[in-house]
């Protein structure tokens, strides 16, 4: 496993957003990743808390809310660009 950088969380997030992963897809990465991941040694801490708290996404007292991706991605030097378009029939 790659060491787990401030992008390849954010990736991993965009991911979500864009449902090209699965809710589940993002926990059972962030498990994954908990429990043999290594963490980016400048930003262990804050790459470790938001990993566990992705990790801890499909239980319905922690799930993640827009507010929650909207700070992790805003602690990991990203933001959010929304693009509302008209769905195609």
């Amino acid at each position: 496993m790659k060491v787990v950088t401030r992008a390849i969380v954010a990736s991993k997030i965009k991911n979500y957003l864009h449902n090209d992963i699965t809710l589940s897809d993002l926990v059972e990465w962030a498990e994954n990743t908990m429990n043999e991941g290594e963490f980016d040694d400048k930003d262990y801490s804050l790459l470790r808390n938001i990993v566990a708290q992705l990790g801890l996404a499909d239980v319905k007292a922690f799930s993640l809310s827009w507010e929650d991706i909207t700070s992790y991605l805003g602690e990991l030097g990203f933001s959010i660009s929304v693009k509302v378009v008209p769905q195609s029939h």
